[in-house]
């Protein structure tokens, strides 16, 4: 790892880039053909970083469209129109090197994605904080976020525990888990005294972010978020998104850039079990194959969702060892999340952002504007003279009632944007899912790594274990190039460079305190 250099695209100079092995430029000879098992980011990741070596790639996905969790489907409205429905929003930090490299395969000059200028939070009691004036560097970015925020005073900051609060100074992967993985976020929180406005409005918009109640989410993961996005990195908490939906923005063109470089594509196709075969290979059976129909791989990545990967591994019993299965079947999905996305028959306020992050309204986390930043919302807005409101619900209890679910998101909506309470729902759509991995207390060990026991069976996605300070779409990104290069290494060919954050804290004074004073685990007892 070469720390110290600036990433492309980025700005900031102490990023890490990760070099592959040496190798050959490509394959030669009889290509090796690689069953790639989910089109979501990491499978797509390792696909295109397959693909564009020579390898022979068939790309398999459940689902009619690629894109996996940000994928989107057309639906028709009530007013006769037609609009692409998805799974809500995302941002593009501008630390997502790795997921931005994939994405400049299709559009090197990223013009699919737009800027929004603020990341506002707001909470139900009025207090509010903004990350637009905030400087970009560490440390300047948390005295900066200190001086600027309603919710979090230089009073506060004396307040805290010094002493619990040293590793969100110094976070290093995988030390941060040894030290924190066994406590809760809410935990943490608590015991460093950090404000509770300030961390219903920031931390546990981090947590919340990986669908998860801060009381089960691991500290570690929450902590490495807040170096990720804030201490640790230059880049800052503005972000980018997407100019039109998701298919038409980044799926799309990418599906033509792997088809350029010859992989098959298979949309609508399941993979059910992965064999060894005697004498080396796999048999991959997927939809709509029986014995004699199934696909003979030299090797397959696994970038699956949680249910799915369990569910292969279950019909695969040659595959791996008890240990690796075992690990397999225990991970969890987070709690259901729910999106609703409101077709409005009036605009919201004009001083509304495209996105704000809220809390203290009920179950509602978070709204987009669609029309600020999306071209399809915004010619439907132009036509109607309407809004496109999208409205987050995340870790929503097992078991709620569904409508009164979504009633409680549209009355946050009201209470949080008055205006709103006027206005007539032209039409709506409301999307359950309960898909994202659940990252735990004490669990990091546990979770399974990109290499298995099979070293042509590689695991890819947000759900797996890596050495590296990277998360959420980031995570599955990296997992997908790291399980190609994996494979590329094993054929003699070079792999693909990786980027990413700071890999440690970013001020040498308070590493060295924190190594010469290091939080006791009772610092964290509540």
């Amino acid at each position: 790892m070469t720390r110290g250099v600036v990433a492309p695209g980025g700005r900031d100079a102490r990023a890490c880039r990760l070099a592959p092995r040496p190798g050959r430029v490509g394959i030669t000879g009889r290509p090796p053909a690689v069953a790639v098992a989910g089109g979501g980011i990491a499978g797509l990741a390792a696909a295109t970083a397959l693909a564009e070596r020579g390898v022979r790639v068939t790309l398999y996905e459940r689902d009619d469209v690629l894109g996996g969790r940000l994928a989107g489907w057309s639906t028709e409205l009530a007013d006769g129109s037609s609009a692409t429905m998805t799974r809500g929003f995302h941002a593009f930090f501008r630390q997502y090197y790795n997921l931005r490299a994939l994405l400049r395969r299709a559009d090197p000059g990223l013009g699919m994605l737009t800027a929004l200028p603020d990341y506002p939070l707001q909470h139900a009691d009025g207090s509010r904080d903004s990350f637009r004036r905030v400087p970009r560097t560490p440390p300047w970015s948390a005295l900066g976020f200190v001086a600027a925020s309603p919710s979090f005073g230089w009073g506060d900051l004396l307040r805290m525990n010094p002493r619990g609060a040293l590793p969100l100074f110094d976070v290093r992967v995988p030390g941060v888990y040894r030290r924190l993985d066994g406590v809760s976020a809410h935990d943490f929180l608590s015991a460093i005294r950090f404000p509770p406005a300030a961390r219903a409005l920031a931390f546990e918009v981090f947590s919340r972010s990986f669908f998860a109640d801060p009381r089960v989410l691991s500290a570690a993961e929450m902590v490495l978020m807040f170096h990720i996005y804030f201490l640790g990195s230059s880049e800052g908490l503005l972000f980018d998104v997407p100019r039109e939906p998701f298919p038409q923005a980044l799926w799309r063109p990418l599906a033509r850039h792997l088809e350029r470089h010859g992989a098959r594509l298979r949309p609508g196709t399941a993979v059910h079990s992965v064999t060894p075969v005697p004498g080396g290979g796999l048999r991959v059976v997927t939809d709509g194959s029986d014995g004699g129909a199934a696909e003979r791989h030299d090797a397959v990545v696994l970038a699956l969702d949680t249910a799915g990967l369990r569910a292969v591994v279950a019909a695969s019993p040659g595959l791996g060892d008890a240990a690796w299965r075992n690990r397999i079947e225990r991970l969890r999905t987070a709690p259901p999340f729910l999106v609703s996305r409101l077709w409005l028959d009036r605009r919201v306020a004009a001083r509304r952002p495209g996105f704000l992050g809220t809390s203290g309204f009920g179950g509602l986390d978070n709204i987009s504007v669609l029309e600020r930043y999306e071209g399809e919302a915004a010619r439907w807005s132009a036509r109607t003279g309407g809004s496109v409101v999208e409205l987050h619900g995340y870790a929503v209890r097992p078991g709620t009632d569904r409508r009164a679910a979504q009633r409680a998101l549209l009355d946050g909506l009201r209470r949080a944007w008055p205006e709103t309470g006027a206005a007539r729902i032209v039409d709506a759509r409301h999307e359950w899912r309960d898909d994202c991995p659940l990252f735990p207390v004490d669990r990091f060990a546990d979770r399974p790594g990109v290499r298995g026991p099979h070293p042509t069976v590689l695991l890819a996605g947000d759900l797996v274990r890596t050495p590296y300070p990277v998360a959420l779409m980031e995570r599955a990104a990296t997992t997908g190039f790291l399980a190609a290069n994996a494979l590329l290494e094993r054929w003699g060919v070079r792999g693909h460079p990786l980027w990413f954050p700071p890999d440690r804290g970013r001020t040498g004074a308070l590493r060295a305190l924190a190594r010469l004073a290091p939080p006791r685990r009772g610092d964290y007892a509540t």
